[in-house]
């Protein structure tokens, strides 16, 4: 199989996910470049940030338009955490790659454990909003566009610091911060599911798109470009499929499935990682 072929597939799984699920594409990406299609650590995050950024906003707009974006929203957030980016991007050409994908890995694990606690969150809440007694009030908390699912405002402090963490994620990892970024604003600003994965996306340009302006800036930013080209087609694609998938199988289904794929990854990423440094 062909080195194109081979990142227009991963490509489609990239875009699937983060179609349906606003989130996780970077985790992906970034350890199939190195491990798959045989690209250094920093350049993998590099290539990363492209696929991520370019994903998702292939997304935005049919998200936009279903009512799923809060984009002022969105947009703050981004915005917010421009200065974690562009920490991040810096402290990444300053890591040695074994340990930057050490931690990527344990990262990776972290996040497994937290998405599947938030799959069994997601379960119940879908379970009890399909009672008879409580369907016409999740029918208008779920409603696309509504405002009904927004809560009260996050203090500054705290949105200052997740917005810059999320930042830091994206620059240093390649990897978009959605997984953050999702969970936050359902918990914090009471966003539903697909509000959040919706917003996450604008967060995802933003960020990516500082990243990248930052490795550039500093003479640091080196991307393959015949190989993120074949896997922008694949995910760009993928990434409308992913859309329409989110609004067939529930939410908690696709989060556990995620979660689980996310933990594989970060094992053999992990076990990799050490068995070359050794």
């Amino acid at each position: 199989m062909t080195v194109a072929l081979q990142a227009s597939l991963v490509g489609v799984i990239v875009g699937l996910v983060i179609g349906a699920l606003g989130a996780g594409g970077g985790i992906i990406a970034v350890p199939v470049l190195t491990y798959l299609l045989g690209q250094s650590p920093h350049d993998a995050t590099s290539g990363s940030l492209v696929i991520v950024g370019l994903t998702a906003l292939a997304t935005l707009p049919a998200k936009y338009r279903l009512g799923q974006v809060r984009l002022r929203q969105g947009i703050l957030f981004g915005a917010l955490s421009a200065a974690g980016a562009i920490i991040g991007r810096i402290a990444n050409h300053h890591l040695d790659g074994h340990l930057l994908f050490v931690s990527f890995s344990v990262l990776l694990l972290v996040v497994s454990v937290l998405m599947m606690r938030n799959a069994r969150t997601q379960r119940r809440t879908e379970q009890s909003a399909a009672s008879p007694t409580r369907q016409l009030a999740a029918q208008d908390t779920d409603r696309p566009g509504t405002d009904s699912a927004v809560g009260s405002s996050p203090s500054p402090i705290s949105l200052i610091a997740t917005a810059t963490l999320t930042g830091m994620l994206t620059g240093l990892f390649g990897v978009g911060g959605g997984f953050i970024v999702v969970p936050i604003l359902m918990l914090v600003l009471r966003f539903t599911v697909r509000e959040a994965a919706g917003t996450s996306l604008v967060v995802m340009v933003i960020a990516s798109a500082v990243s990248i302006l930052t490795g550039l800036a500093a003479g640091q930013f080196h991307v393959d470009w015949p190989v993120v080209l074949c896997f922008l087609l694949g995910s760009t694609v993928a990434a409308r499929l992913g859309g329409r998938l989110s609004q067939q199988v529930r939410q908690s289904t696709l989060s556990f499935l995620f979660a689980l794929l996310v933990f594989l990854i970060g094992a053999l990423t992990l076990t990799q990682t050490l068995l070359a440094a050794g």
